[in-house]
């Protein structure tokens, strides 16, 4: 017992020193690297903790090896900005003057819903309600408010992603994808053209289509249809 609590004791110390070394960024801010790095560490540290059979300083050569890692990996990334773009990617502006960027959601992996997700998270519940928006290289999403719009009293629903129909929400405001279909013929438009479609509760449209500004238009719900 006093065995492992020592070996337990000099790797926590190990680990308070090199999380220290390598800055003051929270998880959340963090490069990929720099997580993929503190993930590694935290399992190396398990292994000679729990086994007495490996001898300690295995796991001490081996965390202090990533860190020197993670050190020579900041420096190749403050010295050159297309190091800096091959390790840690780079700023992706998804909502413009124009609307979604959905070339650049798609580049990241990313949806409309993560895109309204993160948005949600800091206050704003509708796409025109930021002028832009920038997923930044942590993951982290920045958002430059857009003064002109409408603040509305609904939580906007997502009716079309990039060309297909969203069914569940379309039955939650009890529509049929007859009168969806209808409604795009008057906007010179069809489903797979339409990048992204949302409805409020008070029939408020956002509509995106492919190479077109967005447009906000209004759409007569069903009477007692209201969220």
């Amino acid at each position: 017992m006093l065995v492992i609590f020592l070996r337990t004791f000099i790797i926590f110390l190990t680990l308070v020193v090199v999380m220290r070394l390598m800055g003051k960024r929270q998880i959340g801010e963090m490069q990929p690297f720099e997580f993929i790095v503190t993930l590694i560490i935290a399992d190396l540290a398990c292994i000679p903790m729990a086994d007495v059979s490996i001898p300690l300083i295995y796991g001490l050569i081996a965390i202090i090896g990533l860190f020197l890692l993670h050190q020579l990996l900041s420096v190749f990334e403050m010295s050159s900005n297309i190091f800096k773009r091959i390790i840690s990617g780079k700023p992706s502006i998804v909502i413009n003057p124009d609307g979604v960027n959905m070339k650049e959601l798609k580049q990241n992996n990313l949806g409309v819903g993560d895109l309204i997700e993160a948005m949600r998270a800091q206050g704003y519940f509708s796409l025109d309600d930021l002028r832009y928006a920038i997923f930044e290289s942590n993951g982290k999403l920045s958002a430059l408010e857009n003064e002109q719009t409408n603040k509305g009293t609904s939580v906007p629903l997502l009716i079309i992603d990039n060309g297909k129909i969203n069914s569940n929400n379309l039955k939650a405001i009890k529509e049929e994808e007859l009168s969806l279909v209808n409604y795009l013929n008057t906007q010179g438009s069809k489903v797979k053209n339409i990048e992204v479609m949302t409805l409020d509760g008070n029939g408020r449209v956002y509509l995106k289509i492919k190479n077109q500004k967005y447009k906000i238009l209004q759409f007569n719900l069903q009477e007692g249809v209201k969220w």
